[in-house]
């Protein structure tokens, strides 16, 4: 039997990369584990799905799935301009915030070229920007007075200008750590950055932070987009909708690489039922944020210290050096309760825990003390 290794069919570009992704998702989880999980909050997926009105819209739907999606997607188009405050050639919609970053990093990024994002960061821009054959230089999250870990803005910027960036990576609501920069701290970072250099603001958790997050529209900027999604606060992560925001002459660059057919028609319709349905997006808005506060509850008793959070999400601080954060993701998930530790260091002290109904956030609260006590123990120095 001969062993001549097969050539390769991809290119050394793609050869030399880990064979590896973002994230391992929940269900590759319980195959590996031969049952499912009881309470699944390692997502940051919205556990109180969507509202009966989008419900209604996709069954409407259903029947004419045979057809493609309109390509440009004018409908749910429009009515994101209206709701933005913009106009139609301002929007490009992509298969979540994951797809336009795909696209956004090969409009800009050619094989050498330079990223900056923060170190810990959401991983799936890291994810693209290599595969582009990028140089990713990552920047240290910060901690403020309150110990709340934040992407560094001045930091970023200043890598960003020492390396000739052509792409910065931010999340604001950040994720995975929750916190937030106020909209004062984000005009001064766009304020700062040349015109040559694409910033990407991600603001997939914007619909969960306080008003005073959010800067208030550029739309003469082209190089600024704003990334948003209906995979959050709206509970759609399953059909896979996100949208940018930008100048007119940017967003037409999407037309040159974009799948035009990505977005099917019911995503669309879901998409469009969710936007006009505000008043089930308040209500989504108000379970998010009591879940939260129950989240913090549960951490806070089991001598867990919680994040502030302006997500969908509760980052609580196992202490140490990620030790006890992984062995707790562990001993919980052999309770059947999924959660997520951050990837990097000093991000991975804490394990993050995804917002849910009552019975998912009481599952959680008596898997916790158990699996919590089998993390310390498997942690202790040895006497």
């Amino acid at each position: 039997m001969s062993t001549r290794r097969r050539p390769s069919l991809a290119t050394p570009l793609i050869d030399a990369l880990p064979a590896s992704v973002p994230f391992v998702g929940p269900e590759a989880v319980e195959r590996r584990r031969g049952r499912p999980f009881a309470a699944r909050l390692g997502a940051n997926e919205h556990g109180f799905g969507p509202s009966p009105k989008v419900v209604d819209a996709l069954r409407a739907a259903a029947e004419d799935v045979w057809m493609y999606g309109d390509p440009e997607g004018w409908d749910l188009r429009s009515a994101l301009a209206e709701h933005v405050g913009a106009r139609a050639e301002n929007i490009a919609l992509g298969s979540g915030i994951d797809g336009l970053l795909g696209l956004c990093c090969r409009l800009t990024l050619e094989p050498g070229g330079v990223a900056v994002m923060p170190l810990g960061g959401y991983p799936t821009f890291a994810y693209h920007a290599a595969g582009y054959g990028a140089r990713i230089e990552r920047v240290p999250y910060r901690q403020d007075h309150t110990a709340q870990d934040r992407p560094d803005l001045a930091a970023m910027a200043a890598q960003a200008d020492r390396t000739g960036a052509r792409l910065l990576y931010l999340a604001n609501p950040d994720n995975p750590m929750g916190g937030y920069w106020d909209a004062a701290a984000i005009a001064d970072l766009i304020a700062a950055t040349p015109e040559d250099r694409l910033i990407l603001l991600d603001e997939a958790y914007l619909e969960t932070a306080p008003p005073g997050a959010a800067p208030p529209l550029d739309l003469a900027r082209p190089n600024l987009l704003r990334l948003r999604t209906f995979s959050k606060a709206y509970g759609l992560a399953g059909l896979r909708v996100g949208y940018a925001i930008g100048a007119a002459e940017t967003i037409a660059a999407f037309d040159k690489i974009r799948d035009h057919f990505s977005m099917g028609r019911l995503a669309q319709a879901g998409a469009l039922a969710a936007l006009e349905d505000q008043e089930g997006l308040a209500q989504s808005l108000r379970r998010i944020a009591g879940s939260r506060d129950r989240l913090a509850e549960i951490a806070a008793s089991n001598g867990l210290r919680p994040l502030p959070s302006a997500t969908n999400f509760v980052a609580m601080d196992c202490g140490g050096d990620g030790a006890v954060a992984r062995a707790l993701c562990a001993a919980l998930e052999r309770r059947d309760v999924f959660t997520r530790v951050p990837g990097a260091a000093p991000l991975d002290r804490c394990l993050r825990v995804s917002c849910g109904p009552a019975a998912q956030m009481e599952l959680f609260a008596e898997a916790l003390p158990g699996a919590l006590s089998d993390a310390r123990r498997e942690c202790a120095p040895a006497s």
